[in-house]
């Protein structure tokens, strides 16, 4: 075995574990036996992620005004060799042009694919999926712990309309198109990984084909459905004193007590904002990714950060860029979104007695209603009342 070989891989393995990439920073390297050029331990060091410094590259890009054109044969060291070409294409000192005419076209190198496709594959994936599994142990073992939450003393028999019907048809919309964007996204994102070795590769092409082709046409349901909800429910959902009240008592669903509350709880509130806050701006990387040349989010976002926080965001990025912080900001955003619409699945059906037949039939119990919102239940006989009475 190559002796130098060997001796720069252990070093490199006792400085990774002793300095984590995280902590690393520039590399420094010494050049001078390969008279300037690449190392091994140049190579090395990006491989542990470490800092690079790229000048001995950068300022080595040989000399193509003086070099024969393409056209010409080249003879011994003479004209520019390919490594030269690439050099300058990579720190933009070559004047290229191409026959594609996108604004992509201009871009003919773009090394920030690995780093988003292992976090896309890592971190991403990993912690997103973990979350989901947590979520729902989470809510089995509170089942079996606090069982479903009953109606005290039973059911009155008699109902109360809770929802109309285009309450209940902007609620199944803004639902359903969740659900199916949440599946088509999760066979997109982790398929790869937990699909092909079941199906194998053929059967996923096609069900990745028409997962993408769903998950971009729902979307326009998702975002009909967020609007609808918004305009309907927002007057409901301004936060009030009784929310405090509520979240100090739980809102009942820890103990026996049954804190007022109008149509919508302080629970309910915060599941209404967190749709429409990450929906809002799920939705935006949506259009940002399917309108990527149109539609650039982060560079001009992060010049606004920059300006209130003082941070150093890159404001020039490139369509590639623009479309990998997008993916990664969609996927991020979907996840925690998915784990706040499971919890509040559970206690729409299985966890509360009564509270599926709200947006069922638009129906519910009376004492079901009293129960959990019986400032409500008074002002919509308050109006009965006076309806009568009139």
């Amino acid at each position: 075995m190559n002796m130098k070989l060997f001796g720069a891989a252990v070093f490199a393995l006792a400085t990774l574990l002793v300095n984590p990439t995280w902590a690393q920073e520039t590399a420094e390297v010494d050049r001078s036996s390969t008279g300037g050029a690449q190392t091994l331990e140049d190579i090395m060091a990006r491989q542990q992620q470490m800092k690079v410094d790229e000048s001995f590259r950068s300022e080595n890009l040989g000399n193509p005004d003086k070099a024969p054109a393409i056209s010409e044969p080249l003879g011994t060291r003479g004209g520019v060799s390919d490594a030269d070409t690439w050099r300058g294409i990579r720190y933009n000192d070559s004047d290229i042009t191409t026959q594609a005419r996108s604004p992509a076209a201009d871009v003919l190198i773009q090394d920030g694919g690995m780093p988003w496709y292992k976090l896309r594959e890592g971190p991403v994936l990993t912690y997103g999926g973990l979350a989901l599994l947590g979520i729902i142990a989470l809510l089995t073992v509170f089942y079996f712990v606090r069982g479903r939450i009953k109606i005290d003393g039973g059911p009155a028999g008699t109902t109360i309309e809770r929802f109309k019907a285009i309450e209940r048809f902007g609620h199944w919309l803004l639902a359903g198109s969740f659900i199916a964007l949440g599946l088509t996204g999760l066979i997109t994102l982790m398929g790869r990984s937990f699909l092909i070795p079941v199906m194998g590769p053929d059967a996923f092409a096609t069900l990745a084909a028409g997962s993408k082709w769903l998950h971009n046409n729902v979307a326009w349901a998702f975002m009909l459905g967020l609007v609808m909800t918004f305009v309907m429910w927002v007057a409901h959902n301004i936060p009030n004193k009784l929310d405090w009240q509520w979240l100090k008592a739980g809102g009942g669903i820890f103990t026996k007590s049954h804190p007022p509350a109008k149509k919508f709880n302080a629970g309910q509130k915060i599941i209404f904002w967190t749709v429409m806050i990450l929906g809002f701006s799920v939705s935006l990387s949506g259009l940002s990714l399917l309108f990527p040349f149109e539609m650039p989010m982060f560079a001009k976002t992060f010049g606004v950060m920059n300006s209130i926080l003082g941070t150093d965001f890159p404001t020039v990025l490139a369509p590639h860029e623009e479309m990998q912080y997008a993916n990664i900001w969609h996927s991020i955003v979907a996840f925690v979104m998915m784990v706040a619409i499971i919890a509040h699945i559970y206690i729409g059906s299985v966890g509360m007695e009564g509270a599926f037949d709200a947006m069922g039939n638009g129906q519910v119990d009376v004492e079901w209603a009293r129960q959990h919102h019986d400032l409500w239940v008074a002002e919509v006989e308050a109006k009965q009342a006076k309806g009568e009475s009139t």
